[in-house]
């Protein structure tokens, strides 16, 4: 049976990744004990009254701190059985978490009235530590809003067998930061920048025009090219490791033109060849 950990900070998704789940048919409990994980999905296998390809499990910071450094111990004795376990981790930006605790009016689960908010959200990031060391899959939320998140979850996890890896080409902007769930990144702010045609400015690497501008340069072709034999050598290297989910990132600049367009056509290029590869365009709100 599979078996999906889902935890994460307090205002980075969590719920929703769980309800997500359970509305893909998952059986789904939130903040289990470690120790009946493995009772949990051993009863449900000889249940048959419930039917359900996978568990999902959700634990956090709330009400077990004392078994949390315990994690990596009790994910190795569940993986030791016949069980087949993931760790999804989500996380956000500070500033994020801030700003959703702000909006929402919500008390943080770890602020009991004797610290300010981004003490409790600091605290908390450290307990998750033994837990985010072990994940398989980290994913930032800070720029991903609840209908993007489902989708992420449905495409990254669902159906998707473990010895396939999956694979997210996603696009950045550096002047908004590195994505903080990048297992690479690329930079390509050296490559000519259609910004600088006053035609193209408003337009993104999904256009027609500013992919014929960026097919016409030498340097973009051979970058593309470049990248995809390093990808070839590799990925059989991560997969043979037993990785399950890898996040590559391009960036340029504002996220708009070059990274758009090299995300696309590596995104392109894989998925002619592989199963489970999705896009990302994080400074275009867009999942493909």
């Amino acid at each position: 049976m599979r078996v999906i950990i889902v935890s994460g900070l307090s205002g980075s998704g969590k719920t929703i990744a769980l309800q997500t789940l359970e509305d893909l048919d998952y059986y789904c409990v939130d903040n289990l004990p470690f120790k009946l994980i493995l009772p949990l999905a051993r009863e449900i296998l000889a249940s048959s009254d419930i039917s359900t390809p996978a568990v999902a499990v959700g634990v956090d910071a709330r009400n077990f701190i004392d078994e949390l450094h315990q994690f990596p111990v009790t994910l190795a004795e569940l993986r030791a059985s016949d069980l087949d376990v993931e760790v999804l981790f989500l996380q956000a930006a500070d500033k994020i978490l801030l700003k959703r605790y702000n909006e929402s009016r919500r008390r943080h689960p770890l602020d009991l009235g004797s610290v300010s908010l981004d003490e409790a959200i600091r605290e908390e990031r450290r307990l998750l530590e033994p837990i985010v060391s072990c994940a398989d899959l980290i994913v930032d939320t800070s720029e991903t809003n609840i209908y993007q998140l489902r989708e992420l979850i449905r495409l990254r996890l669902h159906e998707t067998p473990r010895e396939a890896m999956s694979l997210l080409f996603e696009s950045f902007g550096f002047k908004n930061g590195l994505p903080a769930d990048a297992d690479f990144v690329f930079d390509v702010r050296l490559l000519p920048n259609p910004h600088w045609e006053p035609h193209l400015r408003p337009l993104t690497g999904l256009d027609r025009a500013v992919i014929d501008f960026l097919e016409a340069q030498p340097s973009v072709l051979a970058m593309i090219a470049d990248l995809c034999q390093f990808l070839e050598g590799w990925l059989p290297k991560f997969e043979a490791s037993e990785r399950s989910y890898l996040t590559i990132c391009i960036g340029c600049t504002g996220g708009q033109h070059r990274s758009v367009y090299i995300a696309e056509a590596l995104a392109r290029y894989f998925g002619e060849i592989r199963d489970h590869v999705m896009i990302r365009h994080r400074e275009l709100n867009l999942v493909k």
